[in-house]
């Protein structure tokens, strides 16, 4: 299925095609801030809508994932990142995505506080 998504101001767009079955709430140190829930998928999912000049790059610690944010609304709509495997991949922050019934969806909670 193709899904639809942009941070608030509609500054940074994206359609994201995959099999949405369950999100990952992290309790890391800025997943738990920006109260995310997290669908990952391999990066060739994911095509942006507007230039990838309209987002900023947040990193922190080992920096492995590239949070990315809108500089306008300051919305985190996706980061990116890679597999332990070296697969690129991508993390949506599904309450971003148009359409979609976050209540329906199963939540893994993941400890990403002790990584």
């Amino acid at each position: 299925m193709r899904y639809t998504g942009s941070c608030h101001c509609g500054k940074v767009a994206f359609e994201v095609e995959g099999e949405l079955k369950e999100v990952i709430d992290c309790n890391c140190s800025i997943c738990q801030r920006k109260g995310a829930l997290l669908w990952f998928v391999p990066r060739g999912a994911v095509k942006m809508l507007t230039p990838d000049a309209n987002l900023k790059t947040y990193t922190f610690g080992p920096a492995r994932i590239k949070h990315r944010f809108c500089p306008e609304c300051g919305i985190h709509p996706l980061g990116e990142g890679s597999m332990p495997d070296g697969t690129p991949m991508s993390a949506i922050n599904v309450r971003c995505l148009d359409g979609v019934d976050l209540a329906a969806l199963p939540v893994r909670h993941f400890d990403g506080r002790s990584m």
